[in-house]
């Protein structure tokens, strides 16, 4: 989406104004798309869902659109809406998909991180960082439509089930059930704890240097004994259709990429918010490899290298 900016050539004080608005309406766009985000898994269709809820909002008649008191509490129930129908219709599109569906990766996740909605209470949410996170998603997208939209407004952004249960069209005690059950299997995909943000960065700057040098030994030394590879190449790209698992597996699978591509080069970078590494060929970004860490191991590795879905390395849209 375009964002607006200030313009040039105005009155001190006239520009002041439009630029704050400027600010406000990106800040807007920013929470509405990193709400899309986490409910969809991909840039492309969060940035449609937020420009169709503009869209609504400006094909109102003048005077209803005077009457809503806020402007962003009504945009965010409308983004909720059109995701759970998107979500719903994904679910079968993703049957057909060609080997496993990863969500799209974020490159600068800051951009998706922005003010709560509402207040919930702490003990139920998780920090806007957690949430954009690869593993999060992955496991998102294994509850139903209606409990992503349910914890995704509740636990992330801070909307009350009241309101909630007008996006979901359910009470808002059916509401607190769906966050419930979400909350409840997310705890279940996260059986052990993950490793801290510096030592996470360490041991995928040790499996950097294992992939460079090749070595087996080493690359088996920095990953789990039941590590999983995931890989997404939608059907454009040779891509394994099933997880591999177990270190010594992942690790030949690493080894024998590199024997096959040895011009590959690999540069650390974050991915959603976590310590990831991107792979380039000749200088074009050809893979994007999002990381989980737990203790001195990586324990689940995602590797996107369906080009739709590296647009935001590749800058080609």
């Amino acid at each position: 989406m375009r964002r607006p900016h200030c313009h040039m050539g105005m009155k001190d004080d006239v520009r002041q104004d439009v630029c704050a608005l400027d600010e406000s309406v990106s800040a807007e766009q920013r929470t509405l798309l990193g709400l899309a985000y986490r409910m969809l898994g991909s840039i492309h269709d969060a940035e449609d869902v937020v420009q169709e809820a503009y869209s609504r909002l400006y094909a109102m008649p003048e005077e209803a659109r005077r009457d809503i008191r806020a402007p962003i509490a009504w945009l965010t129930r409308v983004v909720g809406r059109i995701c759970l129908d998107q979500l719903t219709s994904a679910r079968v599109r993703r049957e057909r998909y060609v080997g496993e569906w990863i969500p799209e990766p974020l490159r600068d996740h800051g951009a998706w991180s922005s003010t709560r909605a509402g207040q919930a209470d702490p003990a139920d949410q998780v920090t806007l960082d957690e949430s954009v996170s690869m593993g999060m998603l992955v496991i998102l997208e294994s509850v139903t439509p209606a409990e992503r939209v349910a914890f995704v407004l509740h636990d992330v952004f801070g909307l009350p089930f009241t309101e909630i249960a007008e996006v979901a069209g359910r009470t808002p005690q059916a509401c607190r059930q769906l966050a419930v059950s979400a909350r409840r299997r997310l705890a279940e995909g996260r059986a052990r704890p993950l490793a801290g943000v510096e030592r996470h960065r360490h041991v995928v700057s040790a499996f950097k240097r294992a992939c460079e040098s090749g070595d087996f030994d080493d690359l088996v030394a920095v990953l789990d004994p039941g590590v999983s590879v995931h890989t997404d190449g939608g059907g454009k790209v040779r891509a394994g259709l099933r997880a591999v698992v177990g270190a010594a597996k992942v690790a030949r699978l690493f080894a024998g990429l590199l024997r096959k591509q040895p011009g590959l080069e690999f540069a650390e970078e974050s991915v959603n918010g976590r310590p990831g590494i991107v792979i380039r060929l000749h200088g074009a970004t050809v893979a994007v490899v999002a990381t989980e860490a737990g203790g001195d191991a990586l324990t689940r590795i995602w590797v996107v290298v369906n080009p739709d879905k590296l647009h935001a390395w590749t800058g080609r849209y």
